[in-house]
């Protein structure tokens, strides 16, 4: 087996790469987790961050909105509407662009920490 050296766990999540080589691309697509690393053949075909990600993002995200949305509403007094108009493109993108390098965070620590899962069979 060859020896890697250690990844930094902020550079496997934010860049969304593999978390013994840093090189390859975890994901095939959208959140779909390769079945090995392209770089350094790392076995990925048993990763599941599980819902982890996803409460990390309702956590974070709804925390950032609710206090803009508090503030906005504060501040300017909006129509309903126009929250609804401001905020809802804001939770899309913001959770797609957070489930991501999560998702990637969490299977770096698993990778990290010796918890790797299995192959399914």
């Amino acid at each position: 087996m060859n020896d890697f050296p250690a990844v930094s766990l902020v550079r496997a999540a934010l860049g969304c790469r593999c978390p013994r080589c840093g090189r390859g691309r975890l994901f095939t697509g959208l959140l779909n987790v390769r079945g090995e690393c392209e770089v350094c053949g790392l076995d990925l075909s048993g990763q599941d961050a599980g819902d982890g990600p996803a409460v990390f993002v309702i956590f974070f995200l709804g925390l950032i909105v609710v206090g803009l949305a508090a503030l906005v509403e504060i501040k300017f007094s909006p129509p309903i509407w126009l929250h609804l108009v401001l905020w809802t493109p804001f939770i899309i993108v913001g959770a797609i662009a957070m489930l991501r390098p999560l998702k990637a965070g969490l299977i770096a620590l698993q990778y990290r920490h010796r918890l790797l899962v299995a192959p399914r069979s």
